[in-house]
């Protein structure tokens, strides 16, 4: 049931745009936490209005960031700048972002990047490969012959 569970899950977000980020700064404290993790929805920016916490790619060997849009103003084709600033942050990010889509947060979960990043070190990986694939050849290896017939139960 939940190999079923996980595997519905994965379908729904590749074919939603549906991801998970980390929070490794407190610039959204006290709203996320650091160390939080989030649900996040890709949508277009032209549905962004003030106050979504959203994700935008800030360019070319540049982290994405995540803060709150202070201002939204329709710079044409489906373009649209953002004003954002962190809640924890004084003033507002230095540039606005020009952008076509973000990533919108819908959801998150205090505490959990720490397990998260945990779960994604290689050696968790193969462990868990390996137990998955070590329970699906115990399941189906050949049971023991009793000598029995089933009719003479």
């Amino acid at each position: 049931m939940f190999g079923v569970l996980c595997i519905v899950l994965t379908v729904v977000a590749f074919v939603g745009n549906y991801s998970i980020i980390l929070f490794k700064t407190g610039s959204m404290d006290p709203t996320i936490p650091q160390g939080s993790a989030a649900v996040v929805h890709e949508i277009p920016a032209a549905q962004v209005k003030v106050g979504d916490i959203v994700t935008v790619d800030r360019g070319p060997g540049l982290k994405p960031i995540t803060h709150r849009a202070i201002s939204v103003t329709p710079i044409g084709g489906g373009r649209v700048e953002i004003e954002m600033q962190g809640d924890a942050n004084p003033n507002p990010d230095p540039e606005p972002y020009r952008v076509s889509t973000v990533k919108k947060v819908l959801w998150h979960v205090q505490g959990l990047a720490r397990q998260v990043v945990w779960l994604s070190h290689p050696y968790v990986l193969a462990a868990i490969t390996l137990g998955a694939a070590l329970l699906v050849l115990w399941t189906f290896w050949p049971k023991p012959s009793t000598g029995r017939r089933p009719d003479d139960a």
